[in-house]
């Protein structure tokens, strides 16, 4: 494994531990030349579908757009690095479990939802009037009730 301060070749392991799943396996590293320290990440890569565009394109799943999704909804908000990490590995295991060939962009958007909404109610309304591309004021306030707790004793 490359430093990625100085290129070198010549990294040590200092310490390994799985994730809490099981299935990420987290290095710490040192580079013999620098003394500094980094870490990597190592999962088994399995074949997630392939994402069908509203233009009907296809293109390969991206974990970095879908992280890029939640993290721009979150922008602001008090949640956890953590939190985020665990929705994307909630996602993909979705993805992984259905045993779709494809997924359209539209059930990918209502997976995103169903995470944000458990995560945070404002960044669910923010990813939700551009996903849903609310036309009036109607649609934004029944989207709020929604996730509002008075709605639900009603």
């Amino acid at each position: 494994m490359k430093c990625p301060f100085c290129g070198n070749d010549d990294t040590a392991v200092v310490d390994t531990r799985l994730s809490d799943e099981a299935d990420v396996v987290r290095r710490r590293r040192k580079c013999n030349a620098c003394d500094k320290r980094f870490t990597t990440y190592e999962r088994a890569e399995i074949q997630l579908p392939q994402v069908v565009k509203k233009n009907g394109l296809r293109t390969e799943f991206s974990r970095a757009k879908l992280r890029a999704s939640l993290e721009l909804a979150l922008r602001k908000r008090p949640v956890s690095i953590e939190s985020v990490d665990a929705a994307v590995a909630d996602i993909e295991e979705r993805l992984r479990s259905a045993g779709e060939r494809e997924v359209t962009t539209q059930q990918l958007g209502e997976l995103v939802m169903r995470e944000l909404k458990k995560l945070d109610k404002v960044a669910y309304i923010r990813f939700a009037s551009v996903y849903r591309n609310f036309e009036d004021v109607d649609a934004f306030s029944k989207a709020i009730r929604e996730v509002s707790p008075t709605s639900k004793k009603k």
